[in-house]
């Protein structure tokens, strides 16, 4: 389909009819390849008959490639773009475009890969390490300096750790403490209905306000895929392959989901990450063109190709400020959801359903349903 060819799928896609609540036989449904050998059945070609050899064919479809791309392209990348600007800027432009490219191969085939949180992690060391051998030994760098930037990647990596232990998955006991939880409700509504009746004949009723408090709370639903009962604003991730609660993404720099448990560890991985990348890259171009302004030396630093161990490190600080935009502005975009109360998986169930409006030039969607608070 056109759509699947523009955006790989997200979790709790309304395309797919096995991510239909309402769908009786959605346990049934093998979309991908029911859409492959129909195509194959208009365009009369024959059967795709794979890898002849099995042995091979799981090999391929089961190969990782997530250490070598990380522990060897990239070092060799930046040192060949660190030879000349025309090559850092022809490697520099294309290096985001193989990420991308990379995510969606995986995203398509629904499952988990460590290469992207590899890659984040041997990034962030690389760059640390390069910091400490290359910038330190110039002597523009104070001890004060080298503290605040190890301290922040220290509670970078802290963070990340507390955010991997877990989004909080859906389990079939949070559904029974709910029930237990709701009964209890229910028992001290009755006994304070029951006062007050005793006290005025003219309020409402036990009857009538335990209907309006079950009017109040919002409905669990069960999971087509899970076959567990998931609180509201849960969402069914395709690649983790579970329910979790108050879903907002799947984050593959993290090869996790981002949900209720964690999400503030997320947002303060990034905004620490943020702070720390900005600051590093201010006191590399600060000692590699000390006569010019921070904005000015990213883009025009004459002589720091005269020698390898400056361009290389120059090569890195553009590395590192395209990496620092990308998170930055999702770090931005989290921000606004929040303040929206809008997880980004309502956003795009609303664009695609048409029932959201965009708003702050398309930065966050309003969908309306949940909705707290604008700017």
């Amino acid at each position: 389909m056109k759509w699947e060819k523009l955006k790989p799928p997200e979790p709790d896609d309304p395309m797919c009819c096995c991510e239909c609540d309402v769908y009786q036989y959605g346990c049934c449904c093998d979309c991908e390849d029911l859409d492959e050998a129909f195509n194959r059945w208009l365009k009369n070609k024959p059967p795709n008959s794979g890898c002849k050899s099995p042995v091979l064919g799981a090999m391929i479809d089961n190969l990782e490639i997530s250490l070598i791309p990380a522990l060897v392209l990239l070092p060799l990348l930046l040192r060949v773009a660190a030879l000349h600007y025309l090559l850092g800027v022809i490697i520099l432009t294309a290096l985001p475009g193989l990420v991308l490219w990379y995510y969606y191969a995986t995203h398509r085939k629904k499952r988990r890969t460590v290469f992207f949180l590899t890659l984040a992690l041997y990034s962030l060391a690389y760059m640390y390490y390069l910091f400490i051998t290359e910038i330190l030994p110039r002597g523009d760098v104070s001890q004060l300096q080298v503290c605040t930037v190890t301290t922040g990647m220290i509670f970078t990596v802290i963070s990340l750790i507390h955010t991997k232990r877990g989004p909080g998955f859906v389990t079939t006991g949070l559904y029974e403490a709910h029930n237990q939880r709701q009964e209890a409700n229910e028992d001290l509504t009755q006994g304070i209905g029951s006062n007050q009746s005793a006290a005025s004949s003219s309020e409402e009723t036990p009857a009538e306000l335990h209907i309006r408090n079950e009017a109040l709370i919002p409905k669990w639903s069960r999971c087509p895929m899970c076959k567990v009962m998931r609180p509201p604003r849960a969402g069914h991730c395709r690649t983790c392959g579970s329910c979790v609660q108050r879903l907002d993404h799947h984050c593959i720099w993290i090869n996790s989901c981002v949900g209720q448990a964690n999400h503030r560890s997320f947002l303060l991985t990034l905004f620490v990450f943020v702070l720390t990348s900005l600051y590093g890259i201010r006191l590399v171009l600060c000692s590699l063109c000390p006569r010019h302004y921070l904005m000015t030396a990213l883009f025009y630093c004459p002589g720091v190709y005269s020698q390898s161990s400056t361009a290389l490190c120059f090569t890195c600080a553009w590395y590192s400020s395209i990496v620092t935009a990308g998170l930055l502005y999702l770090l931005v975009a989290q921000v606004l959801n929040i303040s929206f109360n809008v997880t980004e998986r309502e956003a795009q169930l609303a664009l695609r359903n048409k029932t959201g409006q965009s708003r702050l030039w398309g930065l966050v969607i309003d969908t309306g349903e949940y909705t707290r608070g604008k700017f």
